[in-house]
């Protein structure tokens, strides 16, 4: 488990976790990748000068730790985190709504007390965001988190988002 110390300089106590000059604290692995380019860049690892080229590079990286990380990770948490003594797909189940209850508690963190996810203005963070709890509300069935529920509706109020509704129900 993680230090004390570094649950408070990172509250989801994950890695990797990044922390760099005046304060920044990154804890997701393509937000430090796009960060350290942007940052320290240019550089040929994320064109810059080709919307296409560039978004093509986010999307496989992307995909490659949303999409097959995310099949992976439980398949590395049974084998590797269960007892040997348990139900190990359970154990994989309960393990990972723990894991979702953190990062909802993350989420609302980061919402505080702003209209938006990364503040005033609506962004990526917020449509991406709102699909997980979309999936979390509607296939599983949980309830939304109450510091995440008036953030939620006015997502779900947005015109663009009532027509993409409409459209997924076509």
């Amino acid at each position: 488990p993680p230090s004390a110390d570094y649950k408070a300089r990172n509250p989801l106590g994950s890695v990797p976790f990044l922390e760099d000059e005046g304060g920044v604290k990154i804890n997701e692995s393509v937000a430090m990748m796009l960060y350290l380019a942007d940052r320290y860049g240019p550089t040929p690892l994320l064109p810059a000068n080709d919307a296409a080229e560039r978004a093509k590079v986010i999307q496989l990286t992307v995909f490659g730790e949303t999409t097959l990380g995310g099949y992976m990770n439980p398949l590395m948490m049974t084998k590797f985190g269960a007892p040997a003594t348990a139900d190990k797909q359970n154990w994989t189940v309960a393990a990972l709504e723990s894991r979702l209850g953190d990062a909802m508690s993350f989420v609302a963190a980061a919402l505080g007390s702003g209209p938006y996810l990364a503040g005033d203005a609506f962004t990526l963070a917020d449509i991406s965001v709102s699909c997980a709890l979309d999936m979390w509300t509607g296939a599983l069935g949980k309830e939304v988190p109450a510091a995440l529920s008036a953030w939620h509706a006015r997502v779900k109020g947005r015109d663009a988002y009532k027509r993409a509704a409409a459209a997924q129900t076509r």
